[in-house]
């Protein structure tokens, strides 16, 4: 992914600022046995409204790295702006979305979702219409009093997106969401996800170990190497939007999946035979 800066682009037209920017960021656990370097030198840049999906192997770093975008965990080396400002702690300007949905069992769905209201001292009324409009939008209208042993998998994580998203964050961070769904369940997440994305032009960083969920949602999917992680390769995405499941059997979508995996099998993570 080029870099984007206030530079000029070739033709003379001046590039737009990145709103979110990787520079050369390292790594390094301390272990008992040896230090780990879990990143190596990572840059990336990302745009207002794009949503731009990292793959790779296991302990490739790409939880690490969302930590670190997070601000909840520090840097070896280099650094991360937003909007031309280093991160230097956890920020407040972020929806963040785990593989678990982690919901409070003794809280309703409603009261789970006005935690972020509480923690951030939102104004109740309005912070409350705003978590009853996120829940219709997502197909949970009339759960507001349900607690999350009656929910489903995927509708809990969906209650655990609308908490993220109550505050109108400019950045959602989430890290393989869909991961422990079943597959038609995660089908529906990613259509789901994709029409709010729209609806609310949101910039989104999605930490996935599946090539089709990351084709099928981002405008860029980046590609790492095994740890300790690089980038290998960034892939735009030029398919039309809304995209429909149908599309995944399409000859174009069939080419990008490839075209991901191909730089898996090239760097030894897959062997085909």
């Amino acid at each position: 992914m080029t870099m984007m800066s206030a530079a000029h682009e070739p033709n003379g037209r001046a590039e737009v600022p990145a709103f979110f920017e990787v520079r050369s960021l390292s790594k390094v656990y301390a272990t008992e046995a040896a230090p780990v370097r879990a990143l190596d030198r990572v840059s990336l840049s990302q745009q207002r409204g794009e949503f731009v999906s990292i793959v790779g192997p296991s302990g490739c770093g790409k939880s690490t790295l969302l930590m670190i975008a997070a601000g909840l965990s520090g840097a070896s080396g280099g650094q991360i702006l937003v909007d031309g400002a280093p991160v230097t702690g956890a920020r407040k300007d972020i929806g963040l979305v785990f593989q678990s949905h982690v919901l409070l069992e003794w809280r309703n769905t409603l009261s789970n979702i006005m935690l972020q209201a509480e923690a951030r001292r939102m104004d109740r009324k309005p912070a409350e219409a705003r978590a009853r409009e996120l829940l219709r939008s997502v197909g949970l209208d009339g759960f507001e009093h349900q607690y999350p042993k009656a929910l489903s998998g995927g509708m809990r994580q969906r209650v655990s997106i609308c908490r993220a998203l109550l505050h109108d964050p400019p950045h959602l961070l989430m890290d393989e969401p869909f991961g422990a769904l079943d597959a038609l369940t995660r089908d529906q997440m990613q259509l789901d996800l994709q029409r709010l994305c729209a609806d609310r032009n949101m910039t989104v960083l999605f930490v996935t170990h599946s090539i089709s969920e990351a084709v099928f949602l981002s405008d860029k999917v980046v590609v790492m190497t095994p740890r300790p992680g690089k980038i290998d390769r960034v892939i735009d995405i030029d398919l039309p939007r809304p995209r429909t499941l149908a599309m995944r059997e399409g000859p174009r979508f069939a080419q990008y999946s490839r075209e991901v995996l191909d730089v898996f099998v090239a760097s030894g993570i897959l062997r085909e035979n």
